[in-house]
């Protein structure tokens, strides 16, 4: 399989360090506010990647972290009169909920920053007795002078990151350079914190990953993810820290890009932060899926209404197939994964996770069994095995889910009623029942093999 590495700013191979093993760490979310499409994106990119790993027989360990204590969380909690521990259980649920609408895979562990603290310390401690670190009244920093490559994951020089430092972090004049940045926060008033050798306080953000990433995976593990806004300064700090203090990090630095809302780029500054269970509450979740996987995973991707009823229409179209199958008698179990296609398939997701293309072929695959009912052809259980097969694959499940004031089950006994109508050749009745179901935006489809139906 090919992946696009942010560090060498080339698509290579991806080598695992033990064959058939893929360690997978992907920047989770920071839990103080409702999930948004950017976390939405940022876990389906990593839940595919997963699960094609997993399909081609590599066996992963997935990791995806939560930060529980931020800046953010510590200014919820006083404006809300709670807690930190609070807020972070409160939003790390809904982040949670919403990715399973999104049907993405739980990781295989979710650690928590507050529980890797003694490892954090520890870190920090070894980079301080090599000289990497040094403290001022306002915490702990690394010298980034210690490193000789910083900048590389985003291939800038360090004279050319200073020149923008002023305005994308917190000038300190304590700082010896103003890229250097905090491992430990000195404890504030009112703020939590922990003992630490030098004084009380609490991690600085790029820390709680590294010490996270590297206890659960260990050192020189396979793929570090996460958006490209993250590339710098947070991932660029991580694998500082790592290089500072002798250690292998991330051998595949794989990053997605953002999502524009509307056609601007997504942002609480544009107020258009929209967030996965808004979008929930008018589409499935499928729709969604469907939708982020028409994009590449490192093309900025766009949503807007349009684009979701489309999504809601070729998930219709899955959805009919589906229908189909079951109306048309065959036993998807007792059909054979088409060689040829999942070999197509297989290339166009060895070429950087490439899931326009598999989407396209699972929908030609589409055509093609329709096509095999239609004529009575032997392979038509082949061909919906395959689909169904590979749709699995990206994540989409076949067969609409029930939602409130939709029912299927409602539906089905009226497609049924009007059979029995036709049957009995009381075609004004079949003709009303046809006109009730158009007016709920179902469309009856008459076949040889039955009739089916689909939402407009």
């Amino acid at each position: 399989m090919q992946l696009y590495d942010t560090l060498t700013a080339t698509k290579r191979p991806l080598e695992p360090r033990h064959p058939g093993q893929v360690s997978l760490y992907a920047c989770g979310p920071t839990v103080y506010d409702a999930p948004h499409l950017g976390h939405g994106r940022s876990a389906l990119t990593y839940d595919v990647l997963r699960r094609y790993l997993e399909w081609i027989g590599v066996d992963v360990h997935h990791v995806a972290n939560v930060t529980d204590i931020d800046d953010n969380i510590i200014a919820r909690a006083e404006r809300e009169g709670s807690t930190e521990p609070e807020v972070a259980a409160t939003w790390e649920r809904a982040y949670i909920d919403a990715m399973d609408a999104l049907d993405i895979l739980h990781p295989h562990d979710r650690p928590h920053a507050t529980d890797y603290v003694d490892q954090m310390v520890a870190f920090v401690a070894a980079l301080l007795d090599k000289g990497a670190a040094y403290q001022t009244p306002s915490g702990v920093y690394l010298g980034v002078e210690h490193v000789p490559d910083y900048g590389a994951l985003v291939h800038r020089t360090p004279d050319e990151l200073r020149e923008g430092a002023g305005a994308r972090v917190d000038v300190d004049e304590n700082k010896r350079d103003p890229l250097d940045f905090a491992l430990w926060k000195a404890a504030k008033p009112g703020e939590p914190s922990w003992p630490a050798p030098w004084g009380d306080g609490r991690p600085g953000w790029h820390i709680e990953c590294v010490a996270m990433s590297m206890d659960i995976l260990g050192e020189d593990f396979d793929i570090h993810g996460g958006g490209d806004d993250l590339a710098f300064p947070h991932h660029e700090n991580e694998r500082a820290e790592a290089v500072a203090d002798g250690r292998r990090f991330a051998r595949h630095w794989v990053h997605h890009a953002m999502v524009n809302v509307s056609g601007e780029k997504m942002s609480k500054s544009l107020g258009n932060f929209t967030t996965v269970a808004g979008v929930l509450e008018h589409h499935d979740g499928r729709a969604l899926r469907l939708l982020m996987l028409q994009t590449h995973y490192r093309k900025t991707m766009e949503i807007n209404a349009d684009a979701l009823a489309q999504a809601e229409t070729a998930l219709d179209r899955l959805d009919g197939f589906a229908r189909r199958i079951d109306q048309s008698g065959l036993t998807i179990g007792e059909g054979q994964v088409v060689a040829s296609i999942a070999a197509s398939f297989r290339d166009v997701m060895d070429d950087d996770l490439g899931t326009p293309r598999a989407l396209a072929i699972v929908f030609d695959t589409v055509g093609r069994a329709n096509a095999a009912i239609d004529a009575g052809d032997d392979d038509a259980a082949d061909l919906a095995a395959t689909v169904t097969e590979l749709a699995g694959v990206l994540g989409l499940r076949l067969g609409r889910r029930p939602t409130i004031g939709d029912d299927d089950a409602e539906i089905d006994a009226l497609v049924t009623a009007r059979q029995q109508a036709r049957a009995a050749r009381d075609f004004a009745e079949a003709d009303r029942i046809r006109d009730e179901l158009a007016a709920r935006g179902v469309v009856i489809e008459d076949t040889a093999d039955g009739t089916s139906w689909r939402h407009n």
